[in-house]
């Protein structure tokens, strides 16, 4: 799973399912951009009642399915009486779990009472879904969400309440005044992100690009079986939601947003430029090797950066490039079939006008980014979403590659490219499949060992539920139960793929992201972010003022934080574009490590770790480690000094 917020369809604080491609172009991201999604806290347990059931990781959690006659995507668009019956089996067993077992986990706890609220509305049990809405900020922790909760939904409620209708002028008129007066009433300084992702929001999607969505990433898991499992039926009622509640909003919230943000559109300071460090040949640096194990990188970019094996054998000069299968192949970036050739450019515009979208800038781009998505046939939709699935993965190391390297001549690439978009895949998982990408990876590992790779970085990750969600869409088993087990047979060898390869290159400090799904890294098993190795640091990821973004996941392992928004790096062919998520976050790490680095070769992955933390800055309530570059340099310089 590459780690990075899809920035490029909707906005940073994407809440869920952004930790990984492929992702969908569905109210999955809308929810969060537009502030639909909800959370209640759990009623008290009664004394009387039984004990509840705990739970340590999201491993322990039930998994359901449900039949289904027709394709999700037809469902989707189904009868209220037809959809409403299966959303209410979906609520049925929600409220089970609520009720069964004791969840310490608020990121769960949100998303399980997300769905609950969304059936709620659709079935139009407004007082129920006021009551749900209230106790959202129970279970908020950050300053921004906690700011922008309910600012679509409060509202919304209350004008169905107060008009005893949801559609119809008096709503209408009713929504817009309370929509208003509680816009009004925030602080821009904390929702300014949350207000231009709604905004965005509204411009580029339309119920043809959700059910496309849905076509292309739900289908094919549910012919498999004729079922769906839970995280499938929650996203089912997440785009229903949209299609049905939000989308006929659009007319009234995107004028009152746009003057909203013409009148506030102040931007936070940026405290990166005053921190940056920039090494010259000058200094007598020495050469740093950093390892971008991703997807590929673009070598051409960086002609004078690169390590160059003397005996490369079947692989590429410079590192290692494996396939889909395991399978070793000569290459620093992935192939692209003549289609994808044809579609990256398109590709790379698009996420060009998204981001000036985003920003209020009235550009081509911007227009053509707002055209294509809002207008396109839902025929057409699934076949674009899937190849663009690809090519933003395509990009990703590229991107990560030119921010480890910024600013340090002493850098030199060594690639460790593979494919980490498993749920993408065509076939199956299996055993054998397993332990051959094992192999792999210790095959990684070795030779980062022996060419004396000093930092990696890692920005993606994977869990169990990544297992299954490949397994859904590949395997005929009907079963939920029996694909969670198999999952975790299947995960077991991976996980002991990633930490063997790093307790392989001891010397070697591997840098890896905290994910974009706000959750905890140890609750979720996210690997490599929940391992505890010496040689090992995750990093969190901030805003460009140095504030916690809505999206970083945490934990007790997410030692340190660094910018992760709006981050400009390139993408193959040379383009620079804007990025947001901690992959961006992680190879800052890596870009201050490779420079301390350089400045003093002695270093050993702890020291350096140490170094960091000492000379980064820490918040009052001790959440977030900032680092600060100039601080860290000047106090490696001081213990130099010293010796």
């Amino acid at each position: 799973m590459i780690v990075r917020t899809f920035c490029c369809l909707i906005s940073p604080p994407l809440e869920r399912c952004l930790l990984k491609i492929p992702v969908r172009v569905s109210a999955v991201f809308l929810a969060a951009a537009l502030m639909v999604g909800h959370v209640a806290a759990g009623a008290a347990q009664d004394s009387s009642s039984p004990a509840k059931k705990k739970v340590n990781s999201a491993n322990d959690l039930p998994r359901f399915s449900y039949p289904i006659s027709t394709p999700p995507s037809v469902l989707l668009m189904a009868d209220e009486a037809s959809f409403n019956a299966f959303a209410r089996k979906v609520l049925h067993d929600i409220d089970s779990v609520l009720n069964e077992y004791d969840i310490p986990d608020k990121a769960t706890l949100r998303q399980l009472y997300a769905t609950k609220l969304n059936i709620e509305v659709l079935t139009n049990e407004n007082e129920t879904a006021a009551a749900t809405s209230k106790s959202l900020r129970a279970l908020q922790d950050k300053p921004q969400a906690r700011a922008a909760s309910g600012m679509l939904d409060r509202p919304l409620i209350e004008a169905r309440l107060g008009a005893h209708a949801s559609s119809g002028d008096a709503f209408f008129e009713a929504f817009r005044a309370k929509f208003q007066e509680n816009l009004d009433a925030l602080d821009w300084k904390l929702i300014q992100d949350r207000v231009k992702g709604m905004k965005r929001s509204f411009e580029i999607a339309s119920p043809d690009l959700i059910a496309g969505s849905e076509k292309e990433y739900v289908d094919p898991a549910a012919a498999k079986s004729n079922t769906v499992d839970l995280p499938a039926a929650e996203t089912l009622i997440e785009d229903r939601y949209f299609i049905h509640v939000v989308y006929p909003l659009k007319a009234q919230v995107l004028p009152i947003l746009s003057a909203y943000i013409a009148a506030h559109n102040v931007h936070k300071p940026d405290i990166w430029a005053v921190r940056e460090v920039t090494l010259t040949a000058e200094q007598k640096l020495t050469p740093v090797r950093i390892g971008i194990w991703d997807s590929g990188v673009d070598t051409t970019l960086f002609p004078n950066q690169l390590f160059t094996d003397p005996s490369p054998g079947a692989h590429s000069p410079h590192g290692l490039a494996f396939d889909a299968n395991g399978d070793l192949f000569n290459g620093d970036l992935q192939p692209l079939t003549d289609e994808q050739k044809a579609l990256y450019p398109k590709i790379v515009g698009l996420e060009q006008g998204l981001d000036d979208l985003f920003n209020s800038i009235d550009s081509s781009a911007a227009a053509d980014a707002r055209k294509t998505l809002s207008s396109m046939p839902r025929d057409k939709a699934a076949g674009f979403l899937r190849q663009m699935t690809f090519l933003f993965q395509y990009l990703h190391g590229t991107h990560v590659a030119g921010i480890a390297m910024r600013g340090n001549p002493a850098a030199r690439i060594v690639v460790a490219q593979f494919y980490d978009s498993l749920a993408a895949n065509s076939f199956p998982p299996t055993v054998e499949w397993a332990n051959k990408l094992k192999a792999d990876f210790l095959l990684i590992g070795e030779y980062f060992r022996t060419n004396n790779v000093r930092v990696v970085n890692m920005s993606w990750g994977d869990d169990v539920s990544e297992i299954e969600q490949w397994l859904a869409k590949t395997s005929s088993e009907k079963d939920p139960a029996a694909r969670k087990q198999f999952a975790e047979t299947i995960f077991k060898i991976w996980r002991e793929a990633i930490e063997g390869a790093i307790r392989s290159a001891p010397t070697t400090l591997f840098v890896c992201a905290a994910g974009n799904t706000n959750s905890d890294t140890g609750f979720t098993e996210m690997i490599p972010a929940a391992l505890h190795l010496p040689n090992l640091i995750a990093v969190g990821a901030v805003d460009q003022a140095g504030e916690e973004t809505s999206f970083t996941s945490y934990g007790d392992t997410v030692a340190i934080h660094a910018d992760g928004y709006q981050v400009e790096s390139y993408v193959p062919g040379g383009t620079k574009l804007k990025f947001s998520g901690t992959s961006m976050a992680s190879p800052n790490v890596v870009n201050l490590a490779a420079k301390l680095i350089a400045l003093d070769p002695s270093l050993t992955p702890e020291q350096t770790i140490d170094l960091m933390k000492r000379g980064g800055d820490r918040s009052p309530d001790g959440k977030i480690h900032l680092i600060n570059p100039k601080a860290t340099v000047a106090l490696l310089k001081t213990q130099a000094g010293a010796k």
